[in-house]
C-alpha cells in the first residue's frame, strides 16, 4: 500500500491512460481549433443549423471552451511528465467544461443537438474529464506525480 508522499513508479495502466488521455484532449483542440476557425472540410459534415447556432454564440464563449480543451491536453501531457500540475490542468479543464455546457444548457440549441447521441457524447465527455482529474488526483497522492 502506498503512503502519501512516497515515490513509486508507474506501471503499464498509467502509460495506457496517460497516452489515452492526450489522444482524446488533443481531438477536443483538433475539434475546437477546426470549428473556431471555421474550417469548411472539417465542418461539412456539420448540419447547417448547428453551424448557425455558432455563428449565434457571444464571442465569449470561445474561452470557456478553449480551457477546457486546452487544459485538458496539457493535464495529458503532464501525467506523461509526471508532473503533479497535471491536477491543476484537469481541475481547469472541468472548469472550462462546466462554463461551456452550462452556456449550451440555457441556449437555443438545434434540435440535432440534443439528441439521445449527442447527450450521450456530452455525459462521455463529463465522464471522462471527471475521471482523469480523479486519477491525476490518486497519482498526486500516491507520490507517482512529483
Amino acid at each position: 500500500m502506498a503512503t502519501i508522499g512516497s515515490a513509486y513508479r508507474p506501471g503499464p495502466v498509467y502509460w495506457i491512460i496517460a497516452v489515452a488521455a492526450v489522444l482524446w484532449n488533443g481531438f477536443g483542440c483538433l475539434d475546437f481549433t477546426m470549428t473556431a476557425s471555421r474550417n469548411p472540410a472539417y465542418l461539412a459534415q456539420v448540419p447547417p443549423e448547428v453551424i448557425d447556432w455558432l455563428d449565434s454564440a457571444p464571442t465569449w464563449t470561445l474561452l470557456p471552451w478553449a480551457l477546457g480543451v486546452g487544459a485538458g491536453l496539457l493535464g495529458a501531457l503532464l501525467l506523461l511528465a509526471r508532473s503533479r500540475l497535471a491536477v491543476g490542468a484537469f481541475a481547469a479543464s472541468l472548469a472550462g467544461l462546466s462554463v461551456s455546457q452550462v452556456w449550451q444548457a440555457s441556449s437555443d440549441r438545434p434540435a440535432s443537438m440534443t439528441t439521445p447521441a449527442m447527450i450521450a457524447m456530452t455525459l462521455l465527455i463529463w465522464a471522462v474529464t471527471l475521471a482523469l482529474l480523479w486519477h491525476a488526483w490518486q497519482q498526486r497522492r500516491r507520490g507517482v506525480l512529483r
